[in-house]
């Protein structure tokens, strides 16, 4: 790439609230590598809006006005996932490289013809499974792959999320609808396992248990709505390397640490806290022990682990500004350091065996296959 800097245009730049707004913008706006060239919104009213607060003089109400620009090198996906394979496969289409957001499709099948047309047109495509950029999910993955804790015999993960609890904002009511494809199963618990089978390997073998313990939500306007997504998400066993693991999700606010995740070896223990099952876009925190030590002290995060620059927000941005420094590698250099949408399409047939061990309550098992 001959430019300097990578031109970005957002498809979802909502001037007011959203992704955009709170994680993307202020990612990109730490980062010498990129410059915001574009944005669309679905009004025009709402693209003006968002010409003015993010100072860009290229603002659209139709996303192909922005695939057609040649100042856009990248085109970010930032909308609802029913809207994912409509504008990622125009992305794709113009020849554009893409950074979509996760879950990269409704479901499976989505997944797989955007990775299909990825491959066919021979662009960059990310996916945004931020978790794995996360400092500490890569200080963990590096401490394992040193044998840190010996040979892994067991991990578990437990933790809470508020928002899939008794009473919701209105902008997250969409969420409690399954056709919707974003949901707590897809979400966090989606971007949570990722980092889990990331650092540990993919499971072999798995069962699950799916509740809805909410079927009817208060949304904070006053109002109810009716919830068919599960807020009670188990799912347990065996990954590749023998070890058994557990992971369980569950919709509400928790008393206690919000996320905990363990690992445990024959020589050591490692275990992750933070506020929420969230961990794509809240802070977390390692600690462990190993050989004659009795207690788990804190591990402090090498700067080996850390890409973005120390000017970035905390917060939301963080994880995104670490993805987005893989990203422009991958554009630059023809690596694969950020996540591909055929690591979403290894993430999507997990998540479709969890569901189909939930509904028949049988074992199940999903193809770990990688595309040649």
């Amino acid at each position: 790439m001959s430019k300097q800097k990578i031109g970005v245009g957002i498809i979802g730049a909502n001037p007011a609230r959203g992704w955009a707004l709170n994680a993307h913008i202020p990612a990109l706006r730490s980062l010498p590598q990129f410059e915001l060239a574009a944005v669309s919104t679905s009004r025009k009213e709402t693209a003006a809006e968002a010409a003015k607060v993010y100072g860009v003089s290229l603002a659209f109400d139709n996303h192909q006005d922005l695939l057609s620009r040649p100042e856009v090198d990248l085109a970010v996906i930032s909308v609802k996932v029913p809207f994912h394979l409509e504008l990622a496969s125009a992305a794709l289409k113009a020849r554009k490289a893409v950074y979509c957001e996760w879950p990269l499709g409704n479901g499976l099948a989505e997944a797989e013809q955007l990775a299909a047309m990825a491959r066919e047109f021979g662009v960059v495509a990310r996916v945004g499974l931020q978790a794995r950029s996360s400092p500490v999910v890569n200080h963990v993955r590096q401490l394992l792959a040193e044998g840190y804790v010996g040979e892994v015999l067991s991990s578990s993960i437990v933790a809470s999320v508020s928002n899939f609890g008794p009473e919701v904002i209105p902008s997250s009511v969409y969420l409690l609808d399954r056709k919707n494809g974003a949901s707590m199963l897809t979400i966090p618990f989606g971007h949570a396992v990722d980092a889990f089978c990331w650092c540990l390997g993919e499971f072999v073998e798995l069962k699950a248990t799916f509740a809805t313990r909410y079927p009817e939500v208060r949304v904070a306007d006053g109002t109810n709505v009716n919830s068919n997504i599960a807020d009670q998400i188990s799912v347990s066993g065996t990954l590749q390397n023998g070890a058994v693991a557990s992971i369980h999700f569950h919709g509400s606010k928790s008393r206690g640490p919000g996320f905990q995740w363990e690992i445990n070896g024959t020589d050591g223990d490692l275990l992750i806290e933070g506020v929420s099952g969230h961990i794509q876009m809240t802070p977390i925190k390692l600690k462990g022990a190993r050989g004659a030590e009795k207690k788990v002290a804190d591990l402090p995060t090498p700067t080996s682990c850390l890409w973005a620059p120390k000017e970035t927000p905390e917060g939301s941005p963080f994880n995104v500004a670490q993805a987005y420094v893989h990203v422009a590698e991958d554009m630059l250099t023809g690596s694969k350091k950020a996540p591909t949408f055929d690591d979403a399409v290894l993430r999507h047939r997990m998540i479709e065996a969890i569901v189909t061990a939930a509904k028949t309550g049988r074992q199940q098992s999903y193809d770990l296959s990688r595309p040649a």
